[in-house]
């Protein structure tokens, strides 16, 4: 089985290579007709992808340890669900999901409206771009990252899954991360091909509900990571800036940035140039984000470690980034429109883009800093999260303040409803003012919760003013998505500095004060035997409010039987819109005492609401491509 699987995989690397340099050939020699052929020759070689990931499927669900792969990451006592997420817990695995996920979605693109409507040109330099793309990840498959190397004999029971991984979060973390890279492959290859073939028809238009749903993907990918790490311990509350959780925020940037200058070419037929770039650096940097989870170049709590992997990733960011550049910037049939001032709202949608592209700049400048540092020192350093969050938090203030004016201006130029504005601009100030003087002291958190309110005030007065806008789905998904990230904003501005964080070391019985609160340890229970658990000591902390009963917390510290040598932690809450109790057991000493790390969160909830509502109804924006002579 392991030969078999291995030589899918490598069916797979030889026909997609075949097929790009058939596919570059005929768009050299406009040989539209060998269309079929590639189109068959996709579906023929995704199929070897799929048998190959199906095989290691079986394998991982029938524990077969002779598979190296099913070793690392599965054992005899982990339960099925989690036996299923080993497909992409592990360095191996992951990558051949990712390409899984392009295969597929290159045999579901052949079938839509919109590929149809690209012309012959278009489509051979799609193939091109498309077919190479996954015969370099195939090559790294059967090469440096092969999932299909045996172990004779086969061992009796598996490593196991790191317990980490564990945890709800692994079930759609991984894959919703790799979705959104992955399925960024078709507009940026179609953004590719289209410029240099010509197209007359936009790509932006063809690619959109593609560009959208690779957004969705990875923004609930992030903001389930953000979940994920808030829960588990060690991985600092919801965003550590640790290099991994950077590497998929980075892409994020671009693929936010390019949705905002896209409207400008729908509606102005402008930035055509620019698009080209921001949807192919997106791709570029979804394969950066691989890098720097896979390469070892920056230490983090939770890279896959270094691989062989590292080199061919450089080269083919190198190579893809000087195709991109030579594309964009050499292609001859891109026109190019002036825009109208900066005080509109195409003004507004370019300043929104070029402050994510900043955001993304700082961040991977930040993340790569101990490797840059190197050139001028042998001791490079980190930069912690208050770097980060001192020059984020400006950057995100200034995003919820353009959103708050964008709306009210008119699209060339001008403001379209005055009052609207003077009413959002009141309530800017007056919040600001009410928050600063009640105790908000913290200027920037001031500023943007203030933007906040007054961006969801906006919101309203939109669907209020403009009763067109309330029978437009896309407006629900739009402004939609611009509430969920005003929420998203507000729930950071109070639970990053206002957050109140205590370690106390408590006997039973007695009691701690951690902001209003009175935290009192009741007990301490221990489990042994449960499942793939050897010992779990769970503490019991009441927790009070001027007297009121608020609820109990329960954190616990595991062993389990795989990893005799470590303790992990399981966080303890009590849920709240307002104010949440988080709690996380350290530690027992040798006098029947426990160490917590207890803290209040203000408002942090609103950032999963927030998230969430984005993903949600972003839904709403994509649209039914006609097909190839349908009126609409």
């Amino acid at each position: 089985m392991h030969l078999t699987g291995y030589v899918g995989l490598l069916f797979s690397l030889l026909a997609f290579l075949f097929l790009a340099g058939f596919a570059g050939y005929a768009a050299w020699s406009r040989k539209g007709e060998t269309l079929t052929l590639l189109e068959r020759g996709q579906m023929l070689a995704a199929g070897g992808v799929i048998f190959s990931t199906l095989l290691l499927l079986v394998g991982l669900t029938s524990r077969d340890y002779s598979f190296r792969y099913v070793y690392d990451n599965v054992d005899n006592a982990l339960s099925f669900v989690y036996t299923l997420t080993a497909l992409w817990g592990g360095r191996e695995g992951s990558l051949l999901f990712w390409e899984l996920i392009i295969a597929v979605s290159g045999m579901i693109f052949v079938a839509t409206p919109g590929y149809k409507s690209f012309s012959d040109g278009t489509k051979l330099f799609f193939w091109m771009f498309f077919l190479t793309v996954q015969a370099f990840f195939l090559l790294l498959l059967t090469g440096w990252s092969n999932p299909f190397i045996e172990i004779i004999p086969a061992p009796a029971d598996g490593r196991g899954l790191n317990p980490l991984l564990r945890n709800p979060g692994m079930i759609f973390h991984p894959p919703l991360l790799f979705l959104g890279f992955a399925l960024y492959t078709i507009p940026a290859c179609s953004a590719l091909a289209a410029s240099i073939a010509g197209e007359k028809k936009s790509w932006i238009a063809v690619v959109r509900n593609w560009n959208i749903l690779s957004w969705i993907f990875l923004t609930a990918g992030i903001i389930l990571g953000g979940w994920w790490s808030y829960m588990e311990l060690g991985w600092g509350g919801y965003w550590a800036w640790d290099p991994v959780e950077n590497a998929s925020l980075i892409p994020w940037f671009a693929g936010t940035a390019v949705l905002h200058t896209a409207i400008i070419e729908s509606r102005r037929n402008a930035l055509q140039r620019t698009n080209v770039f921001l949807m192919s650096l997106t791709f570029v940097l979804c394969i950066f984000s691989t890098y720097l989870t896979r390469s070892g170049v920056i230490d983090s709590l939770h890279t896959f470690g270094a691989s062989g992997v590292a080199k061919p990733l450089f080269w083919s960011m190198v190579v893809f980034m000087g195709l991109t550049v030579m594309v964009t910037f050499l292609s001859e049939r891109l026109t190019h429109r002036s825009l109208s001032d900066f005080l509109s709202r195409q003004g507004m949608l370019v300043i929104a883009a070029w402050v994510l592209l900043a955001l993304g700049m700082v961040v991977t400048l930040g993340t790569m800093w101990p490797v840059i540092s190197q050139l001028w020192t042998h001791s490079p350093m980190g930069l912690d999260a208050n770097f980060y969050n001192r020059v984020c938090l400006p950057f995100m203030a200034l995003l919820v303040l353009i959103f708050c004016v964008c709306p009210w201006l008119g699209w060339k130029g001008g403001v379209r409803n005055v009052m609207g504005l003077s009413i959002v601009g009141g309530v800017l100030v007056v919040s600001f003012g009410v928050l600063y003087f009640t105790g908000m002291t913290n200027v920037l958190a001031a500023l943007t919760a203030a933007a906040s309110v007054a961006a969801i005030v906006g919101i309203g007065l939109l669907f209020a003013l403009y009763p067109a806008m309330r029978a437009m789905r896309q407006s629900w998904g739009a402004y939609g998505i611009h509430l969920g990230l005003v929420l998203l904003a507000l729930g950071i501005a109070f639970s990053g500095p206002y957050k109140v964080e205590r370690e106390v070391i408590l006997a039973q019985g007695e009691t701690a004060q951690i902001a209003e609160f009175t935290v009192t340890f009741t007990g301490l229970h221990e489990d042994r035997n449960i499942g793939d658990i050897d010992v779990r000591a769970t503490a019991t902390l009441a927790v009070t409010k001027d007297g009121r009963d608020v609820g109990v917390l329960r954190p616990d510290k595991r062993i389990y039987k795989n990893f005799p040598n470590q303790q992990f932690a399981e966080v303890g809450t009590i849920p709240s819109f307002g104010d949440e109790l988080y709690a996380t057991l350290l530690g027992l000493t040798e006098d029947n005492k426990a160490s917590f790390k207890i803290s209040v969160n203000p408002l942090v909830n609103w950032i999963w609401i927030g998230g969430t509502l984005m993903c949600v109804v972003a839904f709403l924006l994509l649209r039914r491509m006609p097909r190839p002579g349908e009126v609409r």
